[in-house]
């Protein structure tokens, strides 16, 4: 350990604990949800990803000022080659599951997150028996009877039975769409993942307004997905292939990986007029100890830190608040670890990413870790301090959505008076017939300002 990491540590050590209060700060609470609306028609979403995946359209915002138009396959082009760059590993789950009663009545319950055991990793291990938190469609229609079906796994020489069962709202549970649901069935040598590949359809997004078909299977999940948990694909990592990771490699760009499991949250539209009034989702994040250690070593050195999409971006400005926590908290409880939604705003904190980082890697080395479970509901708007990227890979997001409001903020200080930098970008792109948006549409390659 280097003296100025022992010092840091020293002085964070005797900071006094996080204040209670967490209520929007005035300057960001009253940012008005419909500035961040733009028009778009249905024509201009795309149903259906391009069939060369990183064949689409790239809007590039530099870190002068300019912006450009190129193609997807262009990115290593556009990026310096001792870059950083962070990706989602995380894979969607086939989560809409279909059950009838025996009324003829068509249930639906999405899975969200697991609660016994609430771990991803053991909850999809568990044979037999496992509870997770659900929305459910049709909820009125369910009673207190046990829904079943029979699935065909490959390898086993019977049909499997797979129960479902509302269970009782807990002390201090509201009734909602969302409830906590014990599945099980009656093959002990079958994991919960198995079930969920089997008896589940890949989760689309609500606005494609269509049903899910086979090439989704393939077409909504990255080429680099391995960790089971998302009900909502990383989409601006859909745009990336092998020979694009080939290329960003031989050009130098050092590529990591971290996992934050994507929540339904992620489509929940700003309902109230003002953002201080919207509760934002939380979503499970982990990272790894040396993916950690890369990005302060980057910081250091002044290297550029690229986010391959909002959830990449979500969880490395996160890092920072996790390491403030774990001044007063123990950095291996991950309850403890959730970055609430204003902490960034409404805590002091001068140090800058690196140092931060550095703290918390040295809390992680002492109690013996080498990776980092928590959670995040970070919301950022335009006011919030950026820490630790300075590029972002990005596709255009829906109109009126936090996804836009932290796009908002990440290119604040190129705005005109009175017509933000996020809005001159998708006005370009909107002027031209040829760009597609959301999920399966084009992308963006976003810098923040280069002071």
């Amino acid at each position: 350990m280097t003296s100025t990491t022992r010092d840091n540590i020293s002085a964070a050590d005797t900071v006094a604990p996080l204040p209670a209060a967490q209520s929007a700060p005035e300057g960001v609470a009253h940012i008005r949800i419909e500035d961040f609306d733009y028009p778009l028609p249905d024509s201009r979403i795309a149903l259906h990803p391009l069939a060369q995946r990183d064949a689409c359209r790239l809007i590039v915002s530099t870190p002068e000022g300019g912006i450009e138009e190129s193609r997807f396959d262009r990115l290593p082009d556009f990026l310096p080659g001792d870059a950083l760059m962070v990706c989602n590993e995380t894979r969607v789950i086939n989560a809409r599951m279909e059950f009838h009663r025996a009324t003829g009545a068509r249930i639906e319950v999405f899975i969200l997150e697991p609660s016994e055991p609430s771990d991803y990793v053991l909850s999809f291990a568990a044979r037999s028996r496992c509870v997770w938190s659900c929305m459910i469609g049709n909820l009125k229609k369910w009673k207190d009877d046990a829904l079943t079906r029979t699935l065909d796994i490959p390898g086993l020489e019977r049909p499997l039975t797979l129960t479902a069962r509302l269970l009782p709202l807990q002390e201090g549970e509201t009734p909602s769409a969302t409830r906590r649901v014990e599945f099980s069935w009656d093959d002990p040598s079958v994991t919960f993942a198995t079930v969920v590949e089997q008896a589940g359809n890949i989760p689309i997004p609500p606005y494609l307004k269509r049903a899910s078909e086979a090439a989704d299977l393939e077409d909504y999940q990255t080429v680099y997905s391995r960790v089971e948990g998302s009900v909502a694909a990383p989409t601006a990592g859909l745009h990336f292939t092998p020979a694009l990771f080939g290329r960003l490699r031989d050009k130098g760009v050092d590529v990591r990986k971290v996992t934050l499991h994507v929540g339904a949250g992620t489509f929940q539209p700003v309902k109230s007029d003002e953002i201080g009034a919207h509760p934002m989702h939380t979503e499970t994040i982990h990272v790894d100890l040396d993916v950690i250690c890369a990005v302060a070593g980057a910081l250091e050195h002044g290297r550029e830190i690229v986010a391959v999409g909002t959830t990449s971006v979500r969880t490395l400005e996160s890092l920072p608040w996790l390491s403030v926590l774990s001044r007063t908290a123990d950095v291996a409880d991950t309850e403890a670890m959730h970055v609430p939604q204003w902490l960034a705003y409404t805590t002091p904190c001068e140090e800058d990413g690196a140092t931060l980082l550095r703290q918390l890697i040295s809390r992680m080395e002492s109690a013996g870790l080498d990776s980092l479970t928590g959670s995040t509901a970070i919301m950022i708007a335009p006011g919030f301090s950026w820490r630790i990227v300075s590029r972002m890979v990005t596709n255009f997001h829906q109109p009126q959505s936090t996804l836009l409001l932290l796009v908002g903020s990440f290119l604040e200080g190129f705005d005109r008076p009175g017509f933000p930098r996020w809005r001159e970008i998708y006005d370009r792109a909107l002027a031209c017939a040829d760009y597609r948006f959301l999920s399966y549409g084009d992308a963006c390659l976003l810098a923040r300002r280069r002071d």
